[in-house]
Protein backbone atom coordinates (compact mmCIF):
# COMPACT_ATOMS: atom_id res chain seq x y z
CA UNK A 1 0.00 0.00 0.00
CA UNK A 2 1.14 3.32 -0.82
CA UNK A 3 2.41 5.92 2.39
CA UNK A 4 0.42 9.04 3.49
CA UNK A 5 3.24 11.13 1.46
CA UNK A 6 2.75 9.32 -1.60
CA UNK A 7 -1.22 9.44 -1.44
CA UNK A 8 -0.98 13.27 -0.67
CA UNK A 9 1.55 13.56 -3.84
CA UNK A 10 -0.74 11.74 -6.20
CA UNK A 11 -4.24 13.47 -4.44
CA UNK A 12 -5.20 14.72 -7.96
CA UNK A 13 -5.60 11.10 -9.34
CA UNK A 14 -8.06 10.15 -6.37
CA UNK A 15 -10.84 7.73 -7.75
CA UNK A 16 -13.37 10.13 -8.93
CA UNK A 17 -10.70 12.16 -11.13
CA UNK A 18 -9.72 8.33 -12.64
CA UNK A 19 -13.48 7.68 -13.22
CA UNK A 20 -14.32 10.83 -14.82
CA UNK A 21 -10.23 10.64 -16.97
CA UNK A 22 -11.85 7.39 -18.45
CA UNK A 23 -14.93 8.80 -19.27
CA UNK A 24 -13.48 11.38 -21.64
CA UNK A 25 -11.32 9.00 -23.25
CA UNK A 26 -13.90 7.13 -24.32
CA UNK A 27 -14.78 10.02 -26.15
CA UNK A 28 -12.83 10.00 -28.46
CA UNK A 29 -12.56 13.92 -29.10
CA UNK A 30 -12.66 14.72 -25.50
CA UNK A 31 -9.55 12.94 -25.26
CA UNK A 32 -7.36 15.62 -26.67
CA UNK A 33 -8.66 17.66 -24.05
CA UNK A 34 -7.19 15.19 -21.72
CA UNK A 35 -4.15 15.09 -23.71
CA UNK A 36 -3.65 18.81 -22.92
CA UNK A 37 -5.18 18.73 -18.87
CA UNK A 38 -1.94 15.95 -18.75
CA UNK A 39 0.47 17.99 -20.44
CA UNK A 40 -0.07 21.29 -18.26
CA UNK A 41 0.32 18.73 -15.29
CA UNK A 42 3.66 17.85 -16.70
CA UNK A 43 2.28 13.83 -16.67
CA UNK A 44 2.29 13.24 -20.39
CA UNK A 45 6.44 13.57 -20.37
CA UNK A 46 6.08 11.22 -18.11
CA UNK A 47 4.19 9.08 -20.81
CA UNK A 48 6.09 9.90 -23.34
CA UNK A 49 9.53 8.57 -21.82
CA UNK A 50 7.75 5.27 -20.87
CA UNK A 51 6.44 4.79 -24.43
CA UNK A 52 9.41 3.92 -25.61
CA UNK A 53 9.44 -0.19 -26.02
CA UNK A 54 11.20 -1.64 -23.23
CA UNK A 55 10.44 -5.26 -22.93
CA UNK A 56 10.54 -5.69 -26.49
CA UNK A 57 13.26 -3.70 -27.57
CA UNK A 58 16.47 -5.83 -29.21
CA UNK A 59 18.79 -7.12 -26.90
CA UNK A 60 22.10 -9.04 -27.17
CA UNK A 61 22.56 -12.89 -27.72
CA UNK A 62 24.84 -14.98 -25.92
CA UNK A 63 26.77 -15.27 -28.77
CA UNK A 64 27.13 -14.83 -32.09
CA UNK A 65 23.56 -16.54 -33.34
CA UNK A 66 23.86 -19.24 -37.06
CA UNK A 67 19.54 -18.20 -37.31
CA UNK A 68 18.11 -14.89 -37.09
CA UNK A 69 14.88 -16.33 -37.36
CA UNK A 70 12.63 -19.34 -37.29
CA UNK A 71 9.36 -20.38 -39.20
CA UNK A 72 8.43 -23.55 -37.52
CA UNK A 73 6.22 -25.56 -39.21
CA UNK A 74 3.91 -27.64 -37.30
CA UNK A 75 1.74 -30.39 -38.43
CA UNK A 76 -0.64 -31.05 -35.54
CA UNK A 77 -1.91 -34.86 -35.86
CA UNK A 78 1.37 -35.83 -36.28
CA UNK A 79 2.35 -37.48 -39.35
CA UNK A 80 3.98 -40.86 -39.42
CA UNK A 81 7.40 -41.01 -39.26
CA UNK A 82 7.78 -44.75 -41.28
CA UNK A 83 4.93 -43.37 -43.96
CA UNK A 84 6.63 -39.75 -44.45
CA UNK A 85 10.83 -40.07 -44.04
CA UNK A 86 11.97 -42.90 -41.73
CA UNK A 87 11.86 -45.73 -44.50
CA UNK A 88 11.39 -48.83 -43.13
CA UNK A 89 11.92 -51.79 -45.86
CA UNK A 90 11.26 -54.57 -43.05
CA UNK A 91 7.81 -52.67 -42.28
CA UNK A 92 6.79 -54.31 -46.19
CA UNK A 93 8.26 -57.92 -45.37
CA UNK A 94 6.14 -58.27 -42.09
CA UNK A 95 3.25 -57.02 -43.12
CA UNK A 96 0.45 -58.46 -41.42
CA UNK A 97 3.08 -60.85 -39.11
CA UNK A 98 3.08 -60.06 -34.69
CA UNK A 99 5.55 -56.81 -34.16
CA UNK A 100 7.56 -58.23 -31.87
CA UNK A 101 7.52 -55.69 -28.32
CA UNK A 102 4.97 -53.88 -29.80
CA UNK A 103 2.44 -52.36 -26.90
CA UNK A 104 -1.07 -52.55 -27.92
CA UNK A 105 -1.75 -49.75 -25.24
CA UNK A 106 1.05 -47.49 -26.53
CA UNK A 107 -1.44 -45.48 -28.57
CA UNK A 108 -4.37 -43.63 -27.35
CA UNK A 109 -6.62 -46.51 -28.23
CA UNK A 110 -5.32 -50.08 -28.83
CA UNK A 111 -3.72 -51.49 -31.58
CA UNK A 112 -3.33 -55.04 -33.26
CA UNK A 113 -0.23 -55.98 -32.31
CA UNK A 114 0.71 -56.69 -36.36
CA UNK A 115 3.35 -55.20 -38.69
CA UNK A 116 1.19 -52.56 -41.34
CA UNK A 117 3.61 -52.12 -44.23
CA UNK A 118 3.32 -48.62 -45.61
CA UNK A 119 1.15 -48.02 -48.60
CA UNK A 120 3.22 -45.42 -50.19
CA UNK A 121 6.59 -46.03 -52.15
CA UNK A 122 10.52 -44.20 -50.50
CA UNK A 123 13.20 -43.10 -52.94
CA UNK A 124 16.28 -41.67 -52.27
CA UNK A 125 16.56 -38.24 -53.56
CA UNK A 126 19.55 -35.33 -53.22
CA UNK A 127 23.61 -36.46 -52.85
CA UNK A 128 22.34 -37.01 -49.20
CA UNK A 129 20.66 -39.99 -50.91
CA UNK A 130 18.15 -39.55 -48.15
CA UNK A 131 14.93 -41.27 -48.29
CA UNK A 132 11.63 -39.69 -48.56
CA UNK A 133 7.53 -40.91 -49.17
CA UNK A 134 6.03 -40.35 -52.56
CA UNK A 135 3.30 -37.78 -51.00
CA UNK A 136 6.40 -35.27 -50.87
CA UNK A 137 7.65 -34.68 -53.82
CA UNK A 138 8.22 -31.12 -53.26
CA UNK A 139 10.04 -30.81 -50.41
CA UNK A 140 11.91 -33.97 -51.21
CA UNK A 141 14.07 -31.34 -53.42
CA UNK A 142 15.46 -29.73 -50.43
CA UNK A 143 16.51 -32.82 -49.02
CA UNK A 144 20.13 -31.50 -49.44
CA UNK A 145 19.46 -28.60 -47.22
CA UNK A 146 17.72 -30.20 -44.22
CA UNK A 147 19.02 -32.92 -41.37
CA UNK A 148 16.94 -35.49 -39.75
CA UNK A 149 15.94 -36.45 -36.98
CA UNK A 150 14.49 -40.19 -36.93
CA UNK A 151 15.00 -40.61 -33.08
CA UNK A 152 12.62 -37.81 -31.29
CA UNK A 153 10.52 -39.09 -28.77
CA UNK A 154 8.46 -37.49 -25.86
CA UNK A 155 6.26 -38.63 -22.98
CA UNK A 156 2.83 -38.05 -23.97
CA UNK A 157 0.59 -40.47 -26.19
CA UNK A 158 -2.73 -37.50 -26.26
CA UNK A 159 -2.46 -34.80 -28.67
CA UNK A 160 -2.76 -31.40 -26.19
CA UNK A 161 -0.19 -32.55 -23.50
CA UNK A 162 1.86 -33.77 -26.28
CA UNK A 163 1.64 -30.34 -28.28
CA UNK A 164 2.15 -28.61 -24.55
CA UNK A 165 5.64 -30.11 -24.18
CA UNK A 166 7.13 -29.96 -28.08
CA UNK A 167 5.90 -26.34 -27.29
CA UNK A 168 7.12 -25.62 -23.69
CA UNK A 169 9.02 -28.43 -22.67
CA UNK A 170 6.29 -29.72 -20.25
CA UNK A 171 3.21 -31.93 -20.90
CA UNK A 172 1.15 -29.51 -18.14
CA UNK A 173 -0.18 -25.66 -18.87
CA UNK A 174 1.29 -22.68 -17.12
CA UNK A 175 4.94 -23.16 -19.07
CA UNK A 176 6.03 -20.24 -21.39
CA UNK A 177 6.47 -21.77 -25.14
CA UNK A 178 9.65 -21.60 -27.19
CA UNK A 179 8.63 -18.98 -28.92
CA UNK A 180 8.23 -16.23 -25.82
CA UNK A 181 11.11 -17.65 -24.58
CA UNK A 182 13.24 -16.64 -28.17
CA UNK A 183 11.25 -13.56 -27.74
CA UNK A 184 11.70 -12.46 -23.95
CA UNK A 185 16.07 -13.56 -24.50
CA UNK A 186 16.47 -11.28 -27.68
CA UNK A 187 13.52 -8.78 -27.83
CA UNK A 188 11.61 -7.89 -31.14
CA UNK A 189 14.07 -6.98 -34.52
CA UNK A 190 11.07 -4.67 -35.45
CA UNK A 191 9.13 -2.42 -32.99
CA UNK A 192 5.92 -2.10 -35.60
CA UNK A 193 5.53 -5.84 -35.78
CA UNK A 194 5.16 -8.81 -32.75
CA UNK A 195 8.35 -10.36 -32.22
CA UNK A 196 5.80 -13.48 -31.96
CA UNK A 197 3.36 -14.97 -34.84
CA UNK A 198 1.06 -18.20 -34.52
CA UNK A 199 -0.87 -18.62 -37.67
CA UNK A 200 -3.48 -21.30 -37.67
CA UNK A 201 -6.59 -22.04 -39.78
CA UNK A 202 -8.48 -24.43 -37.34
CA UNK A 203 -7.40 -23.97 -33.61
CA UNK A 204 -5.12 -26.70 -32.91
CA UNK A 205 -6.12 -29.40 -30.10
CA UNK A 206 -5.52 -27.99 -27.03
CA UNK A 207 -6.04 -23.96 -28.16
CA UNK A 208 -4.36 -21.62 -27.07
CA UNK A 209 -2.67 -22.06 -23.72
CA UNK A 210 0.07 -24.54 -26.37
CA UNK A 211 1.05 -20.92 -27.37
CA UNK A 212 1.27 -19.02 -24.20
CA UNK A 213 3.69 -17.18 -22.68
CA UNK A 214 3.10 -18.76 -19.11
CA UNK A 215 4.36 -17.17 -16.09
CA UNK A 216 6.62 -14.71 -18.32
CA UNK A 217 5.22 -10.82 -18.84
CA UNK A 218 2.25 -11.40 -21.62
CA UNK A 219 3.90 -9.00 -23.91
CA UNK A 220 5.98 -11.93 -24.55
CA UNK A 221 2.58 -13.73 -25.61
CA UNK A 222 2.46 -14.20 -29.93
CA UNK A 223 0.01 -12.47 -31.95
CA UNK A 224 -2.58 -15.02 -33.55
CA UNK A 225 -3.76 -14.99 -37.35
CA UNK A 226 -6.16 -17.05 -38.25
CA UNK A 227 -5.56 -17.47 -41.85
CA UNK A 228 -9.67 -18.22 -42.71
CA UNK A 229 -10.59 -15.29 -41.09
CA UNK A 230 -11.30 -11.92 -43.25
CA UNK A 231 -9.62 -10.10 -41.01
CA UNK A 232 -6.50 -12.23 -39.73
CA UNK A 233 -5.85 -10.50 -36.85
CA UNK A 234 -8.71 -9.64 -34.09
CA UNK A 235 -9.28 -6.50 -32.70
CA UNK A 236 -6.63 -4.43 -34.15
CA UNK A 237 -8.42 -1.90 -36.89
CA UNK A 238 -9.35 1.30 -34.78
CA UNK A 239 -12.94 2.04 -34.36
CA UNK A 240 -14.29 4.03 -37.30
CA UNK A 241 -15.41 6.97 -35.76
CA UNK A 242 -11.70 7.58 -34.03
CA UNK A 243 -9.05 8.90 -36.28
CA UNK A 244 -5.43 8.52 -35.33
CA UNK A 245 -4.98 11.61 -33.25
CA UNK A 246 -7.66 11.53 -31.42
CA UNK A 247 -6.78 7.23 -31.02
CA UNK A 248 -3.19 8.66 -29.81
CA UNK A 249 -4.67 11.22 -27.26
CA UNK A 250 -6.87 7.86 -25.71
CA UNK A 251 -3.38 5.91 -25.20
CA UNK A 252 -1.49 8.48 -23.57
CA UNK A 253 -4.11 9.67 -21.27
CA UNK A 254 -4.37 6.01 -20.37
CA UNK A 255 -0.54 5.30 -20.32
CA UNK A 256 -0.25 8.59 -18.49
CA UNK A 257 -2.32 7.29 -15.31
CA UNK A 258 -0.68 3.92 -15.64
CA UNK A 259 2.60 5.20 -15.62
CA UNK A 260 2.36 6.75 -12.21
CA UNK A 261 0.21 4.00 -11.12
CA UNK A 262 3.07 1.86 -12.05
CA UNK A 263 5.59 4.34 -9.96
CA UNK A 264 3.84 3.04 -6.75
CA UNK A 265 4.24 -0.39 -8.00
CA UNK A 266 7.25 -1.11 -9.58
CA UNK A 267 7.62 -4.75 -9.15
CA UNK A 268 4.42 -5.39 -11.19
CA UNK A 269 5.91 -6.66 -14.67
CA UNK A 270 2.07 -6.91 -16.14
CA UNK A 271 1.66 -4.11 -15.89
CA UNK A 272 4.73 -2.64 -18.03
CA UNK A 273 3.59 -5.81 -20.25
CA UNK A 274 -0.03 -4.25 -20.74
CA UNK A 275 1.09 -1.03 -21.76
CA UNK A 276 3.85 -2.06 -24.34
CA UNK A 277 0.86 -4.45 -25.71
CA UNK A 278 -1.20 -1.46 -26.20
CA UNK A 279 1.62 0.35 -28.04
CA UNK A 280 2.34 -2.45 -30.04
CA UNK A 281 -0.87 -3.13 -31.42
CA UNK A 282 -1.22 0.37 -32.02
CA UNK A 283 2.16 0.71 -34.25
CA UNK A 284 0.60 -2.48 -35.84
CA UNK A 285 -2.23 -0.81 -37.32
CA UNK A 286 -0.02 0.28 -40.25
CA UNK A 287 2.95 -2.53 -40.67
CA UNK A 288 0.78 -5.33 -40.24
CA UNK A 289 -1.51 -5.25 -42.88
CA UNK A 290 0.72 -4.36 -45.21
CA UNK A 291 3.17 -7.87 -44.33
CA UNK A 292 0.75 -9.54 -44.13
CA UNK A 293 -0.75 -8.44 -48.07
CA UNK A 294 0.23 -11.57 -50.01
CA UNK A 295 -2.14 -9.48 -52.97
CA UNK A 296 1.17 -7.95 -53.20
CA UNK A 297 3.32 -10.86 -54.31
CA UNK A 298 3.50 -11.98 -57.95
CA UNK A 299 1.38 -14.01 -60.08
CA UNK A 300 4.48 -16.65 -59.70
CA UNK A 301 4.94 -16.37 -56.53
CA UNK A 302 1.38 -17.33 -56.42
CA UNK A 303 1.81 -20.61 -58.79
CA UNK A 304 5.03 -21.36 -56.84
CA UNK A 305 3.46 -21.61 -53.49
CA UNK A 306 -0.29 -23.23 -54.57
CA UNK A 307 -2.22 -20.06 -53.92
CA UNK A 308 -6.10 -20.50 -55.58
CA UNK A 309 -5.57 -24.45 -55.38
CA UNK A 310 -8.44 -26.22 -53.09
CA UNK A 311 -5.97 -28.27 -51.66
CA UNK A 312 -2.89 -25.76 -50.99
CA UNK A 313 -5.18 -21.98 -50.65
CA UNK A 314 -4.63 -22.48 -46.68
CA UNK A 315 -1.11 -23.38 -46.67
CA UNK A 316 0.17 -21.61 -49.51
CA UNK A 317 -0.52 -17.97 -47.97
CA UNK A 318 0.79 -19.08 -44.87
CA UNK A 319 3.98 -19.91 -45.64
CA UNK A 320 3.87 -16.48 -48.17
CA UNK A 321 2.93 -14.83 -45.21
CA UNK A 322 5.25 -16.22 -42.61
CA UNK A 323 8.47 -15.50 -45.21
CA UNK A 324 6.84 -11.86 -45.18
CA UNK A 325 6.85 -11.37 -41.61
CA UNK A 326 10.21 -13.17 -41.21
CA UNK A 327 11.57 -10.67 -43.80
CA UNK A 328 10.17 -7.34 -42.22
CA UNK A 329 11.97 -8.70 -38.67
CA UNK A 330 9.78 -11.13 -37.15
CA UNK A 331 11.65 -13.42 -35.16
CA UNK A 332 9.89 -16.24 -34.36
CA UNK A 333 6.87 -17.78 -36.59
CA UNK A 334 4.75 -20.96 -35.72
CA UNK A 335 2.64 -22.20 -38.68
CA UNK A 336 0.09 -24.97 -37.49
CA UNK A 337 -0.58 -26.47 -41.04
CA UNK A 338 -4.48 -27.13 -41.77
CA UNK A 339 -6.24 -28.95 -44.36
CA UNK A 340 -9.55 -29.31 -45.86
CA UNK A 341 -10.75 -31.83 -44.03
CA UNK A 342 -11.12 -35.00 -45.12
CA UNK A 343 -9.30 -38.89 -44.72
CA UNK A 344 -10.23 -39.69 -41.06
CA UNK A 345 -8.98 -36.27 -39.87
CA UNK A 346 -10.20 -33.45 -38.32
CA UNK A 347 -9.95 -29.84 -38.68
CA UNK A 348 -7.65 -29.45 -35.26
CA UNK A 349 -5.73 -31.93 -36.03
CA UNK A 350 -5.54 -33.01 -39.76
CA UNK A 351 -2.90 -35.52 -39.58
CA UNK A 352 -4.53 -37.73 -37.23
CA UNK A 353 -4.70 -41.48 -39.48
CA UNK A 354 -6.35 -43.49 -37.16
CA UNK A 355 -8.80 -45.29 -39.89
CA UNK A 356 -6.80 -44.73 -43.20
CA UNK A 357 -3.51 -43.85 -43.27
CA UNK A 358 -2.94 -44.11 -46.82
CA UNK A 359 -5.82 -41.67 -47.74
CA UNK A 360 -5.18 -39.59 -44.18
CA UNK A 361 -1.57 -38.97 -45.28
CA UNK A 362 -2.30 -38.17 -48.83
CA UNK A 363 -4.93 -35.33 -48.11
CA UNK A 364 -2.30 -33.78 -45.03
CA UNK A 365 0.69 -33.98 -47.25
CA UNK A 366 -1.23 -32.61 -50.43
CA UNK A 367 -2.01 -29.73 -48.38
CA UNK A 368 1.57 -28.59 -46.99
CA UNK A 369 4.19 -30.42 -49.57
CA UNK A 370 3.89 -27.72 -52.52
CA UNK A 371 3.69 -24.50 -50.17
CA UNK A 372 6.69 -26.03 -47.67
CA UNK A 373 8.95 -26.62 -50.61
CA UNK A 374 7.87 -23.36 -52.24
CA UNK A 375 8.71 -22.07 -48.78
CA UNK A 376 12.04 -23.26 -48.95
CA UNK A 377 13.19 -22.58 -52.41
CA UNK A 378 11.73 -19.24 -51.93
CA UNK A 379 14.00 -18.30 -48.77
CA UNK A 380 17.31 -19.83 -50.71
CA UNK A 381 16.55 -17.46 -53.78
CA UNK A 382 16.03 -14.47 -51.22
CA UNK A 383 19.77 -15.45 -49.84
CA UNK A 384 17.27 -15.74 -46.24
CA UNK A 385 17.48 -19.59 -45.95
CA UNK A 386 21.24 -19.19 -44.74
CA UNK A 387 20.11 -17.36 -41.39
CA UNK A 388 16.53 -18.69 -41.05
CA UNK A 389 15.22 -21.85 -38.94
CA UNK A 390 12.88 -24.06 -40.61
CA UNK A 391 11.33 -26.90 -38.49
CA UNK A 392 9.45 -29.83 -39.85
CA UNK A 393 7.29 -32.07 -37.37
CA UNK A 394 4.41 -33.12 -35.26
CA UNK A 395 3.37 -33.97 -31.74
CA UNK A 396 4.64 -37.55 -31.78
CA UNK A 397 5.02 -40.09 -34.28
CA UNK A 398 2.51 -43.26 -34.99
CA UNK A 399 2.16 -47.00 -34.19
CA UNK A 400 4.27 -50.00 -36.58
CA UNK A 401 1.21 -51.91 -35.95
CA UNK A 402 -1.74 -51.50 -36.84
CA UNK A 403 -4.95 -49.91 -35.58
CA UNK A 404 -8.45 -51.79 -37.13
CA UNK A 405 -7.24 -52.74 -40.55
CA UNK A 406 -5.29 -49.88 -42.69
CA UNK A 407 -5.01 -47.06 -39.32
CA UNK A 408 -1.92 -46.22 -36.93
CA UNK A 409 -2.46 -45.22 -33.49
CA UNK A 410 -0.17 -42.50 -31.53
CA UNK A 411 3.20 -43.04 -30.60
CA UNK A 412 5.63 -40.73 -28.23
CA UNK A 413 8.39 -43.56 -28.39
CA UNK A 414 10.02 -42.37 -31.93
CA UNK A 415 9.03 -40.50 -34.74
CA UNK A 416 11.22 -38.08 -37.05
CA UNK A 417 11.68 -34.12 -37.43
CA UNK A 418 13.58 -31.99 -39.67
CA UNK A 419 15.34 -28.87 -39.55
CA UNK A 420 16.71 -26.90 -42.43
CA UNK A 421 18.69 -23.68 -43.28
CA UNK A 422 19.49 -21.43 -40.07
CA UNK A 423 23.10 -23.08 -39.35
CA UNK A 424 21.79 -26.53 -39.76
CA UNK A 425 24.13 -29.14 -41.82
CA UNK A 426 22.79 -29.92 -44.70
CA UNK A 427 21.94 -33.57 -45.66
CA UNK A 428 22.57 -34.89 -42.31
CA UNK A 429 20.48 -38.17 -41.10
CA UNK A 430 20.80 -38.25 -37.53
CA UNK A 431 19.95 -40.93 -34.50
CA UNK A 432 17.26 -43.93 -35.60
CA UNK A 433 14.60 -45.55 -34.94
CA UNK A 434 14.51 -50.14 -34.74
CA UNK A 435 13.93 -51.60 -37.93
CA UNK A 436 10.06 -51.09 -37.58
CA UNK A 437 10.43 -47.50 -36.57
CA UNK A 438 8.39 -48.11 -33.47
CA UNK A 439 10.78 -46.81 -30.84
CA UNK A 440 13.71 -44.48 -30.93
CA UNK A 441 17.13 -46.19 -30.33
CA UNK A 442 20.06 -44.73 -31.66
CA UNK A 443 21.21 -40.98 -30.33
CA UNK A 444 17.67 -40.09 -28.94
CA UNK A 445 16.20 -36.88 -29.15
CA UNK A 446 13.70 -35.82 -26.51
CA UNK A 447 11.97 -32.60 -26.97
CA UNK A 448 14.63 -30.47 -23.94
CA UNK A 449 17.45 -31.52 -26.31
CA UNK A 450 15.46 -30.01 -29.31
CA UNK A 451 14.65 -26.77 -27.72
CA UNK A 452 18.57 -26.81 -26.30
CA UNK A 453 19.35 -26.67 -30.21
CA UNK A 454 17.05 -24.46 -31.70
CA UNK A 455 18.16 -21.75 -28.53
CA UNK A 456 21.88 -22.70 -29.60
CA UNK A 457 20.92 -21.49 -32.98
CA UNK A 458 19.92 -18.24 -32.08
CA UNK A 459 22.71 -17.32 -30.04
CA UNK A 460 21.01 -18.27 -26.41
CA UNK A 461 22.59 -20.69 -23.99
CA UNK A 462 19.52 -22.88 -22.71
CA UNK A 463 20.93 -22.85 -19.41
CA UNK A 464 21.10 -19.14 -18.91
CA UNK A 465 18.20 -18.56 -20.41
CA UNK A 466 15.91 -18.08 -16.98
CA UNK A 467 13.21 -16.34 -15.79
CA UNK A 468 12.45 -16.29 -11.70
CA UNK A 469 8.87 -17.13 -11.14
CA UNK A 470 7.50 -18.35 -7.20
CA UNK A 471 11.50 -18.46 -5.96
CA UNK A 472 12.84 -20.23 -8.27
CA UNK A 473 14.83 -19.48 -11.81
CA UNK A 474 12.66 -21.59 -14.55
CA UNK A 475 14.49 -22.08 -17.79
CA UNK A 476 12.95 -23.64 -21.21
CA UNK A 477 15.00 -27.20 -21.06
CA UNK A 478 14.45 -27.24 -17.43
CA UNK A 479 16.72 -29.38 -15.86
CA UNK A 480 18.15 -31.44 -19.05
CA UNK A 481 18.78 -30.46 -22.70
CA UNK A 482 21.86 -31.00 -25.32
CA UNK A 483 22.70 -29.40 -27.99
CA UNK A 484 23.06 -31.73 -30.84
CA UNK A 485 26.16 -30.93 -32.51
CA UNK A 486 25.85 -33.18 -35.33
CA UNK A 487 23.27 -31.26 -36.98
CA UNK A 488 25.36 -27.90 -36.78
CA UNK A 489 27.07 -26.16 -39.71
Amino acid sequence: MPNSSSQSVNSKFNFEQRRQFLKGAALGAGSLGLTQLLSDQGLLNEAAAATKPQLLEPRESHYAPKAKRIIWLFMPGSPSQVDTFDYKPELQHCNGNKLEGADPKTGFFTTSGKVLASPFKFRQHGESGAHTSEIFPHISKHVDDMAFIYSCFSQSNNHTPAMLEMNSGMFLQGRPCVGSWVTYGLGAENQNLPGFVVMHGAMPRGGKPIWSPGFLPKVYQPTSIDGRAATPISNLDRLKTMDDKQQRAQLDVLRAMNARHQQLRPHEADLSARLESFELAYRMQTAAPEAMDVSRETEETHKAYGVGQKETDLVAKQCITARRLVERGVRFVQLYAGTNGGGGGVADVPWDGHSDIKLNHSIAAKSVDQPIGALLADLKARGMLDDTLVIWGGEFGRTSDSQGSNGRDHNPNAFTMWMAGGGIKGGVQYGASDEFGYKAVENRVGVNDLHATILHLMGINHERLTYRFNGRDYRLTDVAGTVLQELLA
